[in-house]
């Protein structure tokens, strides 16, 4: 169905792609795999006709192709869900999922009637409950992830690349967009899958091509290999394991954050937590449940209806976020291209935004040789691998984009970290440097909220679990108890508490 011959790309003197072959049958899901920075998301621009191949053929059903833009290559047949969204915020999940083909009557008026049911049909052959009639930017990220899936779906394409789908999804989401994979294949659709969750590829997808640095190493079954050896292919070295030993238990360790009430509504369930110096404390549970809401309440940044919370024995909680910043509170938020980078401006600026008053000279100069002084250190303390702190943050790996927003932390002494989702969208390498990095971090001293919808993540990593339901701690987990399945019974049947 899609053949991709010696696909070469460069951007300046920057090339990015040499000579990669990808070849997707009728009726398969095919993984594309690779590390951050190999060039899947840049080949599949190049098949979407969003970039230009400097040389290579693109070949479907054995005729040659060339998309000049996106649109040839949708009535091509090609449909793409792309890893960072591309939907309009203030448009409805409907207007979005049709937009620029929209529906209209004999009159030539929008048929919004018609839209609407036809949206509704793809989002219940999602088996999802998405509001329709609300703008995307009030949807959650998980909402806004299924509303890019069902755009996709609507083109009823034979040639449909989804680029890191579940990133965003619980496993009984996941499960859902794999059921609708399997009735695509069986109806002879050809996908092209990006994770890198590994489980899933094992899961759901049939062959595998992998990618490192630009350079093709390779396509197999996935009867025929095993996730050291595709670990292996990706890298270029084994990985022993991804997480780094858990330190002994330390409840004695001084209280930074004491949650004695956060109650997120009112009328709701109340929540109560400790997070001790030099753990990691893991927030898990359903998307929905509360986690992010629950953490950012302590810091001013989502309005509870009550807060009772000392932060290094005060008993006044931070009002806003600049407050929670001078109180030491940093934080690393789900979506880092929205919310934690300014991409367009590079990693020093990037790590010294917060700064800035530091580096003055006489109230109105700026320092510039102490502001790059102390990005390198930190840059070095992270490891970020770039070039020099003047490159843009839009050019780096999904890894080092995270590892950036780490620095400006550390940059800025914030004992008290919170990171929501640290390891979505990076690649099985970067992970384990993230991990290592958060550990070395709790030997150092500092305190962390780690929120993630990866239970190998949590269970691997956190020193105590936080597991979450309708919108509160319903259970606290430490030492043997943290596993997936103890984790899940309280997330789905944990008792919550009230109070008057």
């Amino acid at each position: 169905m899609l053949e991709m011959s010696g696909i070469r790309k460069a951007f300046g003197p920057v090339k990015v792609l040499h000579g990669v072959d990808l070849e997707v049958r009728a009726g398969e899901v095919h993984a594309l795999l690779g590390e951050n920075g190999a060039g899947k998301s840049t080949m599949m621009k190049i098949l979407c006709g969003i970039l230009q191949a400097d040389e290579g053929t693109i070949r479907i059903d054995g005729t040659e192709r060339h998309f000049a833009h996106y649109d040839e290559a949708i009535a091509a047949g090609i449909g793409i869900v792309f890893q960072e969204f591309s939907l309009i915020p203030y448009l409805t999940a409907v207007e979005n999922i049709f937009l620029a083909r929209e529906l209209r009557t004999r009159f030539g008026l929008l048929d919004r009637k018609a839209m609407r049911v036809r949206a509704k049909e793809v989002l219940d052959k999602l088996g999802v409950a998405v509001p329709l009639d609300v703008p995307v930017a009030d949807l959650s990220v998980a909402e806004q992830q299924f509303v890019e899936i069902a755009k996709a779906l609507s083109l009823e394409a034979r040639v449909l690349v989804l680029d890191e789908p579940t990133a965003t999804l619980t496993p009984s989401e996941v499960e859902y967009l794999f059921r609708v994979m399997r009735d695509l294949r069986s109806q002879g659709v050809a996908i092209v899958f990006i994770s890198h969750h590994l489980e899933e590829i094992f899961e759901i997808c049939d062959r595998i091509t992998v990618l490192r640095d630009g350079e093709y190493i390779g396509t197999r079954a996935v009867a025929e290999i095993d996730t050291d050896g595709l670990v292996e292919m990706m890298v270029g070295r084994r990985i022993e394991s991804n997480f780094p030993p858990k330190p002994d238990s330390h409840p004695h360790a001084r209280v930074v954050v004491d949650a004695e009430e956060i109650q997120l509504r009112k009328n709701g369930p109340v929540s109560s937590f400790q997070l001790r110096q030099g753990e990691v404390l893991g927030f898990a549970g359903l998307v929905g449940s509360g986690r992010t809401e629950t953490a950012l309440s302590i810091m001013g940044a989502y309005p509870a209806f009550r807060v009772k919370v000392e932060i290094n024995g005060d008993p006044v909680p931070p009002k806003n976020p600049s407050e929670a910043l001078a109180r030491g509170i940093g934080l690393l938020p789900e979506s880092r291209k929205e919310q934690g980078l300014i991409t367009s401006f590079p990693i020093m600026h990037n790590i010294s935004v917060n700064n800035y008053g530091k580096y003055r000279r006489m109230r109105v100069f700026l320092d510039l040789a102490a502001e790059r002084h102390h990005t390198e250190i930190a840059m070095r303390d992270v490891r970020v691998k770039a070039p020099g702190p003047d490159v843009p943050c839009d050019t780096l790996s999904g890894g080092n984009q995270q590892k950036v927003v780490i620095a400006r932390w550390l940059n800025h002494h914030t004992p008290i970290l919170i990171f929501d989702e640290p390891t979505r969208g990076i690649d099985v390498g970067a992970k384990a440097e993230i991990y290592q990095l958060m550990r070395k971090l709790t030997e150092d001293g500092y305190s962390i909220i780690m929120i993630s919808s990866e239970l190998p993540e949590v269970t691997g990593l956190a020193d105590r679990v936080c597991v979450f339901r309708s919108g509160a701690i319903v259970a606290t987990l430490e030492g043997d108890a943290i596993t997936s399945e103890e984790i899940m019974k309280h997330a789905t049947t944990g008792k919550l508490r009230y109070v008057a």
